[in-house]
């Protein structure tokens, strides 16, 4: 088999998962998938790993009970590492809101290839941008186990990189996260 080595040389990056956390609405995948295009300006190799590609494929079978939350973050830590392991960098878009969840995401991928990366928005802002209106069914009581509402979101104590949104567009966001992951994914020719 090739290593993770070879396989890096040959994609002229070194990989590593990003693990965008923060409640709904913060603005996790839309500023991931911002990223995932900057990087493939960059000539860097990158896969998205989201809600809607996981929990419509390999995650299909769970549903949003605690015990399948949890087994939801580790199907998609394994799916990550592989990722990783080829080569790719990884980004990952997932409320993950416990801190035992998100450690658990880390010990599976390495502590060595995770960057926690915190979508600091306030409450009432992710509320205000809820275009599938989930908020309002949680709060009329329609959707039970909603993190932010009536299911805790822990926010991480000392995250790699905290992003708050509040009055930054998009591209500043990218910005802000490109100058401390570049440093860490480049090659050295």
């Amino acid at each position: 088999m090739l290593t993770r080595k070879e396989r890096e040389h040959f994609h002229g990056q070194r990989s590593v998962a990003l693990w965008f956390t923060g409640l709904s609405g913060s603005g996790k995948s839309t500023i991931a998938i911002a990223l995932e295009h900057k990087l493939f300006d960059l000539g860097y190799c990158a896969q998205l790993l989201d809600g809607d590609n996981i929990r419509s494929g390999i995650n299909s079978n769970l549903s949003f009970s605690p015990e399948d939350r949890k087994e939801n973050i580790r199907r998609i830590s394994e799916v990550s590492r592989l990722f990783v392991q080829a080569g790719v960098i990884s980004l990952n878009t997932f409320i993950s809101p416990t801190l035992e969840m998100r450690a658990m995401a880390k010990d599976i991928i390495g502590a060595e290839d995770f960057i926690e990366v915190y979508i600091n928005t306030p409450l009432s802002v992710c509320e205000s941008r809820d275009v599938k209106g989930l908020y309002a069914k949680a709060r009329k009581g329609e959707i039970t186990n909603f993190t932010g509402i009536d299911a805790p979101y822990e926010a991480p104590n000392n995250p790699d990189i905290e992003i708050k949104t509040v009055d930054k567009k998009v591209e500043e966001c990218v910005d802000e996260i490109l100058a401390i992951i570049i440093p860490r994914i480049q090659q050295v020719k």
